[in-house]
C-alpha cells in the first residue's frame, strides 16, 4: 500500500488525492435550504442551484466534493479505497478543510461542502474529526453556506446527533440494495449498522420540527433533509427490486432522494460481475426516471414494474412505457381531467400540469395554448384531445403509438462521444476529449491554470 508521511505530503498534494477518491460519491445535489447571511459570518445558501460537481478548468459548478480520508479499515470488493488496494492515501486535517473550503468560497469558486470519508482507525474516531471539521466552518470561521456531510454508520449516536445541527443534509449510503448484496460484497458493514442513523436522522428532523414550533429560535437539525446512495449493476437484483427498496425508503424514512450510482469496476475481484458493455449508465438513467415519478408525479413501484416484468424498457422512458400498457385510459380530455390524471401524459410535467389547471379556469384550451404552456405536443399527442379532438388523427394502439414515439430521439443526458448519456463525475467537462491529469485539476483548483 502506497504511504507517505502527512508531514511531507502538502495540501494540494491531499486534496488531488481525495478529490479523485470521491469523484464515484453521488449523492449530492441540490441544497433544499435557504438560509440568508445574517450579517456576522461568510456565505448563504439557496434553497436550489448548489450543484454537485467542481469543474477541471477551475469553472465554480458550486461544490466542493472530498473526502476527508481515503484511508479505510474496510475491504468492500467494489471500493476504490478498500484497505487491500495499493492505490495513495492521504487525510485531511479539520483545519485543512476549513482553509480549503473557505479560500475556494472568497475565490467564488463554491457555494458550499460536500464531505465524506474512509473510515479512519473506527466510526467514532472519523465522526469525531468530520464534527470538529463543521465545527469549526460554523463556529470559527463563521461559514453560513451549504454543508452536506455523510453521517457514518456504527459510529456514536451522539456524534450523528451533534453533527446533524451543524449540516445541511446528511446522507447515510445504503451501498448495495440488499442485504444479501452486502454479505457478498462488503461483509463489513451491515444493513443494521446503516439503518439505524437513517432512523435516527428522521427523528431527529420530526422532533426538531416540533421544537421550532414552540421555539421560533431553536436550532436546526438538517434542515435540508436526508438522502442515500445505491450501486447498481454490482449485485444481480432487478430494477422492481431497487424501485420497492426506494419506495420503501421514501415512505419509512422520508428521505429526500435516493440516488443511483451505475457500478464502476475498479477492482479485480472474482465476485465482481463482468461488465463488457461498461457500467450500466442507460439502466441508471431510466432508475432516475422512475424515481422522479416516485417522488413527484404520484405512481408507486409497483405501477411501473411488477414480479411478471421486473425490468424497465430500455427503449422507452417509464412513463411513456406505463401509458402504452394503460391505453384504456387515454385519451384524456386537458380541459377536465384531474391533475394527477394530467401528471401520467406522456409530454406533461409537473410545471405544465400546474399551468393546465390554472390556465383552463379562463376558458377552454387548444393545442397552440398547450404548446406555449411547455407541454412536449410530439409525446403528448398520441394520449390527450382538446375540447374532444385529438391533434390529428391517429389511432390508439400500442404499436403505432410506440413507432412514432422511437422516431423522436429522447434526451438524455449529453455526451460528445456519440453516446448520449454518461455518469457525472466530479470533474466532467465537456470540452475535454481526454480526462485531465489529476496535477491539472489541482492546479485548476488553486486559480493555477
Amino acid at each position: 500500500m502506497y504511504y507517505k508521511a502527512a508531514e511531507e505530503m502538502g495540501i494540494k498534494e491531499k486534496l488531488g488525492i481525495l478529490t479523485d477518491a470521491a469523484k464515484y460519491d453521488v449523492a449530492c445535489t441540490s441544497s433544499g435550504v435557504d438560509r440568508r447571511g445574517d450579517g456576522k459570518g461568510m456565505g448563504n445558501t439557496e434553497l436550489g442551484g448548489i450543484c454537485h460537481s467542481f469543474s477541471s478548468d477551475g469553472r465554480c459548478i458550486s461544490l466542493l466534493k472530498i473526502l476527508f480520508t481515503n484511508e479505510c479499515i474496510y475491504d468492500c470488493k467494489y471500493c476504490i479505497n478498500r484497505k487491500s488496494n495499493d492505490v495513495p492515501r492521504a487525510s485531511f486535517t479539520p483545519d485543512e478543510v476549513c482553509e480549503l473550503t473557505m479560500g475556494f468560497y472568497k475565490r467564488n469558486y463554491i457555494e458550499g461542502l460536500f464531505l465524506s470519508s474512509g473510515i479512519l482507525y473506527n466510526p467514532d474516531f472519523t465522526m469525531e474529526l468530520i464534527c470538529q471539521t463543521i465545527y469549526k466552518l460554523r463556529r470559527e470561521h463563521g461559514f453560513q453556506g451549504y454543508i452536506h456531510v455523510k453521517a457514518i454508520p456504527g459510529a456514536d449516536p451522539m456524534l450523528i446527533q451533534k453533527a446533524g445541527f451543524f449540516a445541511d443534509r446528511m446522507s447515510v449510503n445504503l451501498e448495495l440494495p440488499t442485504a444479501d448484496g452486502l454479505r457478498q460484497l462488503a461483509p463489513n458493514k451491515h444493513r443494521k449498522n446503516i439503518l439505524a442513523p437513517m432512523r435516527q436522522i428522521q427523528n431527529g428532523i420530526e422532533a426538531n420540527k416540533n421544537e421550532l414550533v414552540l421555539y421560533k429560535k431553536a436550532p436546526y437539525f438538517v434542515p435540508a433533509g436526508q438522502s442515500t446512495q445505491m450501486i447498481i449493476g454490482a449485485t444481480p437484483e432487478n430494477d422492481y427490486q431497487l424501485m420497492m427498496v426506494a419506495e420503501n425508503l421514501y415512505q419509512k424514512f422520508g428521505l429526500k432522494r435516493v440516488f443511483y450510482s451505475a457500478f464502476v469496476n475498479v477492482n479485480e475481484d472474482k465476485e465482481l460481475p463482468a461488465l463488457p458493455g461498461g457500467p450500466p449508465l442507460l439502466r441508471e438513467h431510466r432508475l432516475y426516471q422512475a424515481d422522479w415519478l416516485l417522488r413527484y408525479y404520484g405512481f408507486q413501484a409497483q405501477e411501473l414494474l411488477s414480479e411478471e416484468r421486473p425490468n424497465f424498457n430500455v427503449l422507452l422512458d417509464p412513463k411513456a412505457d406505463w401509458a402504452l400498457r394503460h391505453l384504456e385510459v387515454f385519451p384524456v380530455e386537458v380541459n377536465r381531467a384531474e391533475y394527477q390524471l394530467l401528471l401520467r401524459i406522456p409530454g406533461i410535467g409537473v410545471k405544465s400540469a400546474q399551468r393546465i389547471v390554472r390556465a383552463r379556469k379562463n376558458g377552454a384550451l387548444r393545442f397552440e395554448d398547450l404548446k406555449k404552456i411547455g407541454v412536449v405536443l410530439k409525446r403528448a399527442l398520441y394520449f390527450i384531445t382538446c375540447g374532444g379532438r385529438m391533434m390529428y388523427r391517429t389511432k390508439i394502439e400500442e404499436d403505432y403509438i410506440t413507432r412514432n414515439l422511437l422516431s423522436v430521439k429522447e434526451k438524455l443526458p449529453f455526451d460528445k462521444d456519440g453516446m448520449t448519456y454518461r455518469q457525472m463525475s466530479l470533474f466532467d467537462d465537456m470540452s475535454f476529449r481526454m480526462p485531465p491529469e489529476r496535477e491539472d485539476s489541482v492546479k485548476a483548483a488553486f486559480g493555477q491554470l
